[in-house]
Formats: structure tokens, C-alpha cells, sequence
């Protein structure tokens, strides 16, 4: 199994995800910033041009972060990554999806790749709707996001072991300091915890943040 990754992308949750695993697996950095997921070679393995993905011992290719975990946790049961029962199952899923597909792809996706979400032309700053006010819509986004998901990880849907959502919930809060944004308390001790995890301290030591 080959596991491709960047730096400052959400594929530090699965690289914690496979850590935790202890799977033997290789791993090839990429420069995501300087466009490396958008050409060849990388693009003949995943035209949808990002990370995460992982390349299967029969060379069928995984993409997104979700379908990623979710594989990892239903092939390695023993792990403990995913709840056996549906209703624990569900919430986890639950705050999977809500931190990658809300918090993190409408919320700091417009923080971090504004022009993707509001075109830079003169007609949409002159009301106000140009990058500046996206990136202002997006820290909106992530503030109230982040007041949800700590009400959840507060009411104990989340702790130890150690599941897939909170590898979603690890990227989305390891990037709330880099835009001066305040965790909220349970949040803000998730992250602790997490951050006191071997797995996690091997992960931030191979990306260069430990």
C-alpha cells in the first residue's frame, strides 16, 4: 500500500489513521503548493488532482478522505477505529462528514482558496462580495462549525481509542491557529489529547511540526 500526501493538507488525518494501523505501507511526499498534484505523474494516478490518496496491494486507487478512513477502519476491525454498534457507527460518520465536507470544504476552503468560491472581478468587490468577504464568510463558517462539533466531543462522542472521526476532527482543529481561530474547550482538549498520541507525534515529526 503507497499512501501520497502534502504538506498543510488534510492528509495528515489518514497518515495518523495509518500510524495508528501499524500496517507496513510506503509514502511519497508531494508539493502540493507548488502544483504537483495537478500534473504528471500524479495526475495519471488521480485526475481529481489532490490528496489524500493510497494505491491498494492490487493497484486499485483510493481517493477522499472519507471512503479512505472508512476502508482502513472496515479492514482493520480490530483496530477499534470505527464503532460495531449502528448508532455509534453513525455518529461517528456524523462528525466525519460534518468536519471534512462543512468545516473543512465550505468553511476553510474558503479561508484558504477564496477564488475558488468568489471570482475576483470588479463588480463583486465594489459590493463587497470579492475574497475578503468570502474569506470572512468562511471563518463564519468554521466559528460555528467548531461551536457544533465541541458540543459533540463534549457530550463524549468522541475519546479513546482512537476512531476515523477523530482523525477528521485532528486536521480541521490543527488548522484553527494558523487563521487565529480559538478552539473552543473540548476541542481544544481533544486536540491536546490527541496531539499526546504516539501515532500523532511520529505523523507530526515526519510533516515537520513536532
Amino acid at each position: 500500500m503507497k499512501f501520497y500526501w502534502g504538506p498543510h493538507t488534510c492528509a495528515i488525518g489518514i497518515h495518523v489513521l495509518l500510524e495508528e494501523i501499524g500496517t507496513p505501507y510506503e509514502s511519497e511526499k508531494l508539493d502540493v503548493e507548488g502544483g504537483d498534484t495537478h500534473k504528471p505523474p500524479f495526475t495519471t494516478i488521480n485526475p481529481k488532482g489532490k490528496v489524500p490518496i493510497i494505491v491498494r496491494d492490487d493497484g486499485s486507487v483510493l481517493t477522499e478522505f472519507s471512503a479512505i478512513a472508512l476502508w482502513l477502519a472496515r479492514t482493520n476491525p480490530n483496530k477499534g477505529l470505527l464503532p460495531s454498534d449502528p448508532d455509534g457507527e453513525a455518529r461517528a460518520l456524523e462528525i466525519l462528514e460534518y468536519a471534512v465536507g462543512t468545516v473543512h470544504g465550505q468553511g476553510f476552503g474558503r479561508i484558504f482558496k477564496p477564488a475558488d468560491f468568489e471570482p475576483p472581478d470588479v463588480v463583486h468587490q465594489s459590493l463587497g462580495l470579492g475574497q475578503s468577504g468570502t474569506k470572512a464568510k468562511g471563518r463564519e463558517m468554521v466559528e460555528a462549525g467548531f461551536k457544533i462539533l465541541d458540543r459533540q466531543v463534549a457530550s463524549g462522542a468522541e475519546g479513546d481509542p482512537m476512531g476515523i472521526a477523530d482523525a477528521a476532527l485532528f486536521y480541521v482543529e490543527r488548522w484553527a491557529p494558523q487563521v487565529d481561530i480559538a478552539l473552543p474547550p473540548a476541542l481544544a482538549g481533544h486536540l491536546a489529547r490527541m496531539k499526546a498520541r504516539p501515532a500523532v507525534r511520529r505523523v507530526m515529526t515526519i510533516w515537520g511540526e513536532a
